[in-house]
């Protein structure tokens, strides 16, 4: 999906949610979470792309697989937490979207700790 189709499938869904916003608020939340929901499903394309560079990039320059794979597993935690927490803040629920914000940083904290572990020992090893 482009993104020209993306933007103009949210402001479709955006202006029809406006209609329900006087009277059905709750119908216009459930439509901006079937459009959500559909723009990450468009997404699968432009994901697939971005996992096979990586691992063409990781073909050409030796780079260990944990190390990609920690790298899509971030961005992974990064696009999931935003979207979680923008639909808490639409309903109104800031706290709850505050905590997702804060599960996610230290998730992505506690993927990258495998990388910092072989930092530290490759910086020790070229100490000695």
């Amino acid at each position: 999906m482009s993104i020209l189709k993306a933007a103009c499938i949210g402001i479709a869904g955006t202006f029809l949610a406006l209609q329900f916003q006087n009277t059905r608020k709750e119908y216009g939340m459930y439509l901006g979470i079937a459009v959500s929901i559909f723009l990450f499903l468009g997404m699968n394309r432009n994901l697939s792309v971005i996992r096979e560079t990586l691992e063409l990039v990781g073909s050409f320059v030796k780079i260990d697989a944990v190390y990609l794979t920690a790298m899509l597993k971030i961005l992974g935690v990064t696009y999931l937490a935003e979207f979680a927490a923008a639909i808490c803040k639409d309903a109104g629920y800031q706290t709850i979207a505050g905590q997702i914000e804060v599960f996610a940083r230290l998730s992505i904290l506690a993927i990258g700790m495998p990388i910092l572990k072989a930092l530290l020992l490759a910086i020790r090893e070229l100490g000695q």
